[in-house]
């Protein structure tokens, strides 16, 4: 981790947004590999969310992100506040219309430790962008 922490100052590169890709990494490693259940889209699907997952890892209040097996997307949030939270969920539904955007709660993370843990949460209980925009 030290090394890791010296290459990114030494090329000046953000390591928050390194660590917060690596749960986008991570996730995709869990759901393509079987471990995290059957796939509830297709293969090709979760290319996309990948894609979508590291763009929202570089966003400025998201401390991690990790793509969900229903499609959605989790992330634990730098400042948990109303502000924040609905910068950062605004931010999101700009760039994803069709898109599920689930804020881990503290006790989210207490009962789900390991990343296969949130890859299996549903994005059920988020309200998807596409109805905060009325398009549903």
């Amino acid at each position: 981790m030290r090394k890791l922490v010296l290459i990114c100052v030494a090329f000046g590169l953000g390591c928050s947004a390194a660590q917060a890709a690596d749960g986008c990494t991570k996730s995709r490693e869990y759901l393509l590999s079987g471990r995290a259940g059957d796939l509830t889209m297709p293969v090709t699907s979760y290319t996309n969310l990948f894609k979508t997952c590291s763009a929202t890892a570089t966003m400025s209040n998201v401390k991690a992100a990790y793509m969900l097996r229903d499609g959605g997307i989790a992330v634990t949030p730098k400042q948990d506040t109303v502000a924040a939270t609905a910068a950062t969920l605004s931010r999101f539904c700009e760039s994803n219309p069709r898109g599920t955007l689930r804020f881990l709660s503290k006790r989210d993370l207490k009962l789900n430790r390991s990343v296969l843990d949130i890859v299996k949460i549903s994005s059920t209980s988020a309200t998807s962008c596409k109805k905060l925009k009325g398009l549903s």
